[in-house]
């Protein structure tokens, strides 16, 4: 038996950084007392989400990865409680910028980076003001518990950021996340939409799926929660709502979740032959 015990953070965050890593530090020792091995915050939770806006001042938070502070802090937390911290960060490398994210281990050493693949662009996400698209590839990270493949926020929107982690070996899929309510459609409610995308990832492609969001409003924007903890099937075995503050914390067998997904035999009766058209441009 192989098992993994994962953690999904949920909370508001302001633009107090030190108030805010404080807050998430909490999360974390409280995740790791309840025997989560693996911690995932939301995305970018440094501070507001600040893609609301363009404002060219906003690039100074940016940091690179070995000075950044939310780095910085849970490398030594992920070194005190032994525990692997996927951290997202706004990363400064030279004159490029980056929505990334930092898999530090559970002796507080950074495994490696990854910058977001997809970058979205619309009101109240404008993100390609900040942002290059990243340039390292899908990432999976190898652990003592299973291998961790994470995407960002509106990677989580794609089935092919699922199945090409899938392809490279993940045991388990993570998405940090800061999503809610659209300024252009104040009656649209992207939340259920939100879920089933991810679901749809755990169902296609058997493997169970963490998401972490934030809550809270941020200058008029009301950002949803809804984090979960869902199994191989897409039934969750944890979950928040909009407002709830705290650690998801659910235990997984990954052998258990491997006979099924043979079982199923998605990925014995792929054809690759067939799906060239995927690469190619519209």
């Amino acid at each position: 038996m192989t098992e993994i015990t994962v953690a999904a953070l949920q909370l508001a965050l302001s633009e107090d950084m030190d108030a805010n890593i404080a807050a998430v530090s909490a999360l974390v020792r409280d995740a790791a007392a309840r025997g989560a091995k693996v911690i995932l915050p939301p995305e970018l939770f440094e501070g507001p989400y600040f893609c609301q806006v363009e404002d060219e001042a906003l690039f100074a938070r940016a940091q690179p990865v070995e000075r950044h502070p939310a780095v910085r802090a849970m490398q030594a937390l992920a070194a005190e409680l032994k525990v692997f911290i996927p951290t997202s960060f706004f990363e400064a490398d030279g004159p490029h910028h980056y929505n990334s994210l930092a898999m530090i281990d559970d002796a507080g050493q950074v495994m490696g980076v990854y910058r977001k693949s997809h970058i979205p662009d619309g009101p109240g996400y404008e993100e390609k003001y900040y942002f290059r698209p990243g340039n390292t590839g899908f990432k999976v990270w190898p652990t003592p518990y299973g291998n961790i493949g994470i995407g960002i926020c509106w990677d989580q929107w794609y089935p092919e950021t699922a199945r090409a982690l899938m392809l490279m070996g993940a045991d388990i899929l993570m998405f940090p996340t800061a999503i809610g309510s659209e300024p252009y459609d104040p009656g649209l409610d992207t939340s259920r939409m939100w879920q089933r995308a991810m679901v749809g990832h755990s169902v296609s492609n058997v493997v169970p799926v963490i998401a972490a969001n934030r809550i809270g409003n941020e200058n008029g924007q009301n950002f949803y929660g809804h984090s979960f903890i869902a199994d191989e099937h897409g039934d969750y075995l944890a979950s928040f709502g909009t407002e709830e503050t705290g650690a998801l914390v659910a235990t997984i067998d990954l052998d258990v979740v491997k006979t099924h997904r043979a079982g199923f035999g998605f990925f014995r009766d792929r054809r690759p032959d067939l799906y060239g058209r995927l690469t190619q441009d519209i």
